[in-house]
């Protein structure tokens, strides 16, 4: 006798489900209320305790924790807020620098670094997540990759801002002495954000070429030359000004007006710029990032920037530079389009700000190669291609929803790399603690209310070290080229017209004041002509980049020649090396 078809045909698939739930919520009951679960045998005392020179070190590394590997709570939090302190100078800089430009308003500045706060850590959740689309294509690395808000859109902002001020699009005003003094212009942030939105389907398109490819076309020497001129360029433009007292009209020392005293005349204490207080202050937020490397523990090593703004905050705090109207205006609790910004597309800027997203996309590839190396995940193969492509992906996303988040574009960071190598933990847990700490951060407006009142003093002394840093990281990638004739030649050539602009910005700005009653449609390519020549960094990658793909490339033997000789100076300084430790 036949049985019957049964109905009940899923019961058998519930009970392992549910079983899993209940194995999962046993596993958090028992990380939550057990001590082992919040505190574990991580040595804290390694990581919290400081670093006397010459003395012998009793404490041993910390053991390393991988991607999904399963840590106390203490140690995740730890290691996220770390990872979030680590990463906050480079993330209220962009946002400060924007709103110092376009002489915007402390509420509308306030704002404009909770978004970015906000935006970063939304987008660092998708950047480490792996979410497989199709086949082999994946939206996120998969790893602890953190986002933050571009260096690279500064060069090219300001001379988008530039554009808009002296074609009359932003208001200003000339004073007596002729010195040009800039009224607030939102809308020019605006184009800023329109532009980047629609030019970021470029790295959304570039996700889906091989990286190998990629790195054909952009080796080493052009995206390290980049690099190199984006730190330099924001050293001169903003960090080493703001030292002074102020990169906004007040540098020039007019006679008269709003800004005769930097950072205007109706701040706490004025000086002319330059002065020995004001450099004395960004001196104090230096010496204090030196010291912290010196006697630091690796807690405090990996936030040396913010231990900086700290002391140099209480210093000018004691001594009255710091004003603060901008933590009373700030308000309490804020989020995403409490202000909004009139997007729109300018036209002149969307070649240059391709070109952003180039360089974007070629740092994304360096930070997450990084970011594999020091998690201890291979660098070759296939997974490795797809972590490539899924962060170029995630990073091209992240520009056109930043855009909507009233954010400039937000790529992925490379600070949390030296976080990783220092305390081991390269798990995902602790990168989702970085991102609520973030998005907190964010929330609190008053916390935006605070960072806007560090002086630029001490903010300059600050930034100054940490754009450095940047045009450091640019000269390591530089390390990875061959050098050979060839590789030199391009490198020069490049450098030729970046530290030349970048030492002489105004050689481009009057080429082509004899067409300026042009039509509109040729005015607009002649100004998105005049953004690239203008901004250093563009300039000289798009350099680079042209040498590269129309130079031959060099004969196989020389090559081989090259690589012999360099062996060969390599196991020489190794035995000179070898003899001298042999001698100690």
């Amino acid at each position: 006798m036949s049985v019957p078809p049964t109905t009940e045909q899923p019961a058998p698939l519930r009970i392992p489900r549910l079983q899993f739930l209940s194995q999962k919520a046993a596993a958090v009951g028992k990380k939550v209320t057990t001590r082992h679960g919040w505190v574990g045998d991580y040595d804290y005392a390694w990581l919290c305790m400081p670093s006397i020179p010459f003395f012998r070190k009793c404490h041993a590394s910390p053991p390393f924790y991988g991607l999904e590997s399963e840590l106390p709570l203490l140690v995740a939090i730890t290691c996220g807020l770390q990872h979030a302190l680590a990463m906050l100078a480079g993330l209220i800089t962009p946002p400060i620098i924007f709103a110092s430009s376009l002489s915007l308003d402390p509420k509308t500045s306030a704002y404009m670094i909770s978004a970015s706060l906000i935006g970063c850590g939304i987008l660092s959740l998708v950047q480490m997540s792996r979410l497989r689309l199709w086949r082999n294509y994946y939206l996120g690395t998969g790893m602890l990759t953190v986002v933050g808000t571009s260096f690279a859109t500064l060069s090219t902002a300001s001379g988008i801002f530039n554009i808009l001020y002296s074609n009359g699009t932003c208001p200003s005003t000339k004073g007596q002495d002729g010195t040009i003094t800039r009224l607030p212009c939102p809308d020019a942030y605006g184009y800023v954000l329109g532009t980047s939105l629609i030019c970021a389907f470029l790295e959304i398109f570039m996700s889906l070429v091989p990286p190998r490819l990629l790195q054909r076309i952009f080796p080493p020497m052009v995206t390290g030359t980049v690099i190199l001129v984006i730190g330099a360029s924001l050293v001169g433009e903003s960090g080493i000004p703001n030292w002074g007292g102020g990169s906004n009209a007040c540098r020039s020392r007019p006679e008269s007006g709003f800004f005769q005293l930097c950072p205007n005349i109706a701040a706490p204490r004025p000086k002319l710029w330059g002065s020995p207080e004001f450099i004395g202050l960004g001196f104090v937020s230096f010496v204090s990032i030196i010291l912290t490397e010196i006697f630091g523990s690796p807690f405090l090593k990996n936030i040396s920037i913010i231990v900086g703004l700290v002391v140099g905050c209480i210093v000018a705090g004691a001594t009255g530079y710091i004003d603060g109207s901008s933590i009373k205006t700030a308000p309490a609790i804020t989020f995403l389009w409490v202000h909004t910004f009139r997007i729109r597309v300018y036209a002149p800027a969307i070649l240059p700000m391709l070109a952003v997203y180039v360089s974007l996309a070629m740092e994304a590839i360096g930070d997450i190669t990084a970011s594999a190396e020091v998690s201890q995940l291979p660098v070759q193969g296939e997974e490795f291609d797809t972590r490539i492509q899924g962060g170029i992906l995630a990073d091209g996303l992240g520009g056109f929803f930043s855009a909507l988040f009233t954010v400039t574009p937000l790529s992925v960071f490379a600070q949390n790399n030296g976080v990783i190598a220092i305390t081991r933990c390269a798990s995902r847990a602790a990168g989702r603690w970085c991102c609520f700490f973030l998005i907190l951060f964010g929330v609190l407006g008053k916390i935006s209310g605070v960072f806007l009142a560090i002086p630029n003093s001490v903010l300059g002394g600050v930034t100054t070290f940490l754009f450095a840093s940047v045009a450091t990281s640019g000269a390591r990638v530089l390390a990875y080229a061959k050098y050979t004739r060839r590789d030199r030649f391009i490198i020069a050539a490049a450098l030729c017209f970046g530290f030349g602009n970048l030492l002489v910005p105004e050689i481009f700005t009057h080429l082509f004041d004899s067409v300026h009653n042009s039509s509109s449609g040729l005015r607009g390519l002649l100004d998105a002509i005049e953004i690239i020549l203008t901004t250093p960094f563009l300039l000289a990658g798009l350099v680079a980049m042209v040498l590269n793909l129309i130079l031959p490339q060099e004969e196989k033997l020389s090559e081989e020649h090259y690589d012999a000789e360099h062996s060969l100076d390599n196991a020489e300084t190794g035995s000179i090396h070898k003899e001298e430790r042999s001698g100690a």
